[in-house]
């Protein structure tokens, strides 16, 4: 099996980690949180050669999705999200778009997905973990065999995403990351959202956050 190699930007307002993972042999790719800049983005991927063969996204926040349309419409790939998100990204009210200067975002995905459904991207099972708290239907998407899993704005290197948004909840991301996050394994890779990546063993033992 080809190895998976995950390279990443930081795009937008608020820094945002968009990751580019992709299969060595022939370059197919999967782009995780397209938040902004979409220029570079294509960029990137014309200058590595990748090709594009899906869109996953963690959560509906407008920086995370900002480049969505225009990175599908480059490349004719789906986008998946977590079905609990679809308020979320369908309203501008609650995906904050609403605050930056009347971009007003509504996006929708082509495939909705529900909490512990597998799918099948870049020859690689992919797990879809869904972890509430950041937003009602944030999702985690775990890669088993590459031992790598997109946090978003959930699990972050010794933090975790904000929960004073609509739709947030303290408890709930904790339960979350406790119950859904924490269950896997110490070796698993973390890439998170914003910030530095990490591993789950690192987040065990000194968030202080979900560290019980």
């Amino acid at each position: 099996m080809s190895r998976l190699i995950c390279k990443f930007q930081v795009v937008g307002p608020v820094q945002t980690n968009c990751y580019f993972l992709y299969r060595e042999d022939t370059k197919d790719c999967v782009i995780v949180d397209p938040g902004d800049e979409a220029k570079r983005i294509k960029k990137f991927i014309e200058d590595q050669e990748l090709h594009p063969v899906a869109i996953l996204l963690t959560h509906g926040h407008f920086d995370h999705v900002m480049a969505v349309d225009s990175v599908r419409a480059a490349y004719h790939i789906p986008v998946y999200a977590a079905e609990a998100e679809k308020e979320t990204m369908h309203d501008a009210s609650i995906n904050l778009s609403i605050n930056m200067g009347g971009a007003m975002l509504s996006i929708e995905a082509d495939h909705w997905l529900k909490d512990g459904e597998t799918i099948t991207l870049l020859d690689q099972e992919v797990r879809c973990i869904l972890t509430p708290g950041h937003t009602v239907g944030g999702m985690c998407f775990y890669f088993p065999k590459a031992g790598m899993l997109f946090s978003g704005d959930t699990l972050f290197q010794e933090s975790v995403g904000r929960t004073d948004f609509p739709g947030g909840s303290m408890s709930e991301i904790v339960r979350s990351i406790r119950e859904k996050l924490f269950v896997l394994p110490d070796a698993v890779q973390v890439y998170p959202g914003h910030g530095l990546m990490t591993s789950i063993k690192n987040e065990k033992m000194f968030n202080p956050f979900a560290v019980e």
